[in-house]
């Protein structure tokens, strides 16, 4: 629920799959790097034994008081912060191993859905995009002093859109003109008439505005960051679930987990003993007809899942 009083629904994706998939001992200690609207939080909750306890985190506000007003339950606690710096609040917390880490990548429902948070070009608002709007640079003030090379690149990267130089031109121009654009309809309109062609059903925005997104959340370097301190943190036998809903997010986990499960060869020292994997990779799911049909935001979603090894197990 917003400020205003408004709600905007949420279906969680994979929440059976991923809940099954995540939780091995009931009394053990999972982290919820992206709670959302809480969806997998609950489910988690449900499996676990009165002696589990569950940590969530989120970047958005209004997600962390929506936690902590509708989840009552002492085995809960959720954090205004970012899964990437998960490391941190733990061993603030006292924790330094956990059973589980869940991250669910991407955008809630909430968050696409209120005008008011400039995520969607179905709807005009301020071109704001950021999950925590308490932090950081809005979209509408990056186009506002970014050069034009800096907008290509920025679509071209984290959108993988060819027309990405026609419409930093296109942007720039109108800025030029001492109209830059500060809504969502706008930077749409912008893009419709820069882009040439599209897609059939794909709307000629669609991938300069999760470029946008992608680049002021610092969605990728996130995750990264987020891999790296759940496989330091997982025990023995914890499980890592990943769900990720386009390339650019499932070719960071797939590789990170592929390069945490081969054993190392330190090349400077040939002879030194070999570094064990740390990771075994376990599935990767993607949401059955049935769901997608019942969520359609469900279709490019896959879930990856990996175990931690034991130490010196390769």
């Amino acid at each position: 629920m917003d400020p205003s009083g408004r709600s905007w629904p949420h279906r969680t994706v994979l929440l059976l799959e991923a809940v099954e998939a995540l939780v091995g001992a009931a009394d053990g200690i999972y982290v919820d790097g992206t709670f959302g609207r809480g969806g997998h939080a609950r489910a988690l909750l449900g499996r676990l034994a009165a002696s589990g306890r569950l940590i969530a985190f989120d970047r958005d506000p209004e997600a962390v008081a929506a936690g902590r007003a509708d989840i009552a339950d002492a085995r809960f606690s959720i954090h205004h912060a970012s899964f990437g710096a998960m490391a941190e609040t733990l061993a603030a917390l006292g924790v330094t191993r956990v059973s589980g880490v869940l991250l669910d990548i991407g955008v809630s429902s909430p968050q696409i859905d209120n005008p008011a948070r400039g995520f969607s070009f179905r709807f005009d608002g301020p071109l704001d995009m950021r999950m925590d709007p308490t932090r950081g640079e809005s979209a509408a003030e990056f186009l506002a002093r970014a050069d034009e090379r800096a907008i290509a690149e920025v679509i071209r990267d984290y959108g993988e859109e060819r027309f990405a130089v026609s419409i930093a031109k296109a942007l720039v121009a109108r800025r030029a003109l001492g109209e830059p654009v500060r809504t969502t309809r706008q930077l749409s309109e912008v893009v419709a008439r820069a882009v040439r062609t599209r897609e059939p059903g794909q709307d000629p925005a669609t991938r300069t505005f999760q470029a946008l997104r992608i680049f002021v959340n610092a969605e990728l370097e996130e995750l990264e960051q987020g891999l790296s301190a759940a496989v330091e943190l997982l025990s023995p036998g914890g499980r890592m679930v990943v769900i990720s809903f386009h390339s650019l997010e499932d070719r960071i986990v797939k590789t990170f987990i592929a390069r945490e499960s081969r054993r190392e060869v330190d090349r400077r020292a040939p002879f030194a003993p070999v570094a064990p994997s740390r990771l075994r990779a376990i599935a990767r799911v993607k949401p059955s007809p049935a769901e997608v049909a019942a969520n359609p935001r469900a279709r490019s979603a896959i879930m990856r899942v990996a175990e931690r090894t034991d130490v010196g197990q390769s």
